[in-house]
């Protein structure tokens, strides 16, 4: 398994950061592909059949992802007016509920990279990726308590703390080498961020428990599907957003 897991982030993580170096339309186009899996992915794991009202949801959110760098009002727009209407139509408002928390993250992504400088969405997903590691190897490594056993057994206060700790030093890191002045910030930020992805993490994993299920697809191997590998994103993305918008500016102004 573990194997499995770093082969697929070998592949998957150069991908996602051509994609990113490459530009606001390369990358909301990677973001907009994603959105519309992951939905399918929602559906499927909250017992949905993916009918009408699931192609509805991802076709919400592809063309969202994709209007967000230049048009974010109208694709912010677009994502409410399709939540209603998935919600009138759909027999369950778990699938309205996804195309809120997929959607708008996957707009957030999107508008970062087509609003700020590229060093601000590397900087984001650097410190998921090292909450992601850190807490997966402190968590394996020096178990202890658990940190919500209903919720996900696996996960303890260590891997938490070994998230935060690894996130902070990898979000001080980037801004240092490349001398910017925000690196205190930063590391601050960074360390807040890994628990608000940690959150994000085990508001997935409650849902899959609710509808008893082990991962939300097997679309990467070693991970499961999509949502599962990118459910921390998910959660940290709009704050960072919050954090743009408060400061006046990506990571270079911090």
């Amino acid at each position: 398994m573990l194997g499995a897991r770093v082969c697929s982030a070998l592949f998957l993580a150069p991908v996602v950061l051509l994609a990113v170096w490459f530009g606001d339309i390369a990358f909301s186009s990677v973001v907009a592909l994603a959105s519309a899996l992951m939905i399918w992915e929602w559906d499927r794991m909250c017992r949905g059949r993916f009918g009408g009202c699931g192609m509805l949801a991802a076709g919400t959110t592809f063309v969202s992802a994709l209007l967000a760098p230049h048009s974010p009002f109208i694709s912010l727009g677009l994502v409410w007016v399709g939540t209603l209407v998935v919600a009138a139509f759909s027999r369950s408002g778990w699938l309205a509920m996804g195309v809120l928390y997929i959607g708008l993250p996957c707009l957030a992504l999107s508008w970062l990279r087509g609003e700020t400088d590229v060093w601000t969405l590397m900087w984001l997903l650097f410190v998921v990726w090292a909450t992601d590691t850190g807490a997966y190897v402190f968590g394996r490594s020096i178990g202890g308590p658990k940190l919500a056993p209903r919720i996900s057994p696996n996960k303890t206060w260590a891997g938490l703390l070994g998230g935060a700790v690894c996130a902070a030093l990898t979000g001080a890191a980037l801004p240092f080498i490349l001398d910017m002045p925000g690196w205190l910030l930063a590391l601050v930020l960074a360390a807040l961020l890994a628990v608000v992805a940690q959150v994000g993490d085990l508001f997935e994993s409650s849902v899959k428990r609710r509808f008893r299920v082990k991962d939300s697809s097997g679309i990467i191997p070693g991970h499961g599907g999509i949502l599962d590998r990118l459910d921390g994103l998910v959660a940290a993305a709009p704050v960072v957003v919050l954090v743009v918008l408060a400061l006046g500016g990506g990571l270079g102004s911090w």
